[in-house]
């Protein structure tokens, strides 16, 4: 039988972990806030655990958002007025690889069911994107042959010099 956390973390559907997962800086990452949630912590006790163990977590593995970052995801998710002015600071975002240490730091069962689940989800959106790149790939080979037989047909009915000599025989 699953336990209470073991069904809340079942719950956590794939889409809803793809939409919390943003592409700031080329990198896909998760926001502070949004793992706060999934985590069942207060954002600022994630931070706060982030920031005892901070050598764990190089730039590769978590950034803060620049004020521009900020306002573009803001207007990407068309955030209203009373959460803009709850912000009172930039949003800490964490890699794939980041993601992974915090799981070392927060030791808790549902820590590592939410981590289990979010792994799963970058896995499949890698084999998600990897798919789409192959058929992008082979789209642009077909294209590049219809290309090729358009220009062939167009040869062959343009008029060709012969054509516009006299024709010799019966009209």
């Amino acid at each position: 039988m699953l336990s209470i956390m073991q069904r809340t973390v079942h719950a956590l559907r794939e889409e809803q972990l793809d939409r919390k997962i943003y592409l700031i800086r080329g990198e896909k990452v998760m926001l502070d806030r949004d793992l706060a949630i999934l985590y069942g912590v207060e954002t600022r006790r994630l931070n706060e655990q982030v920031k005892r163990n901070l050598s764990r977590f190089p730039s590769d593995f978590m950034f803060q958002l620049t004020k521009e970052e900020m306002t573009d995801w803001m207007s990407q998710i068309a955030i209203t007025n009373s959460i803009r002015m709850g912000i009172r600071r930039s949003f800490y975002a964490f890699t794939e690889h980041g993601i992974l240490m915090l799981s070392s730091i927060l030791n808790s069962e549902r820590a590592i069911q939410v981590n289990i689940q979010i792994m799963r989800t970058f896995v499949k959106l890698r084999q998600y994107l990897a798919t789409h790149e192959e058929i992008k790939q082979k789209l642009e080979e077909h294209d590049y042959k219809i290309n090729s037989l358009v220009e062939a047909v167009e040869l062959l009915l343009t008029p060709s010099e012969d054509e516009n000599k006299k024709r010799i025989g019966f009209v």
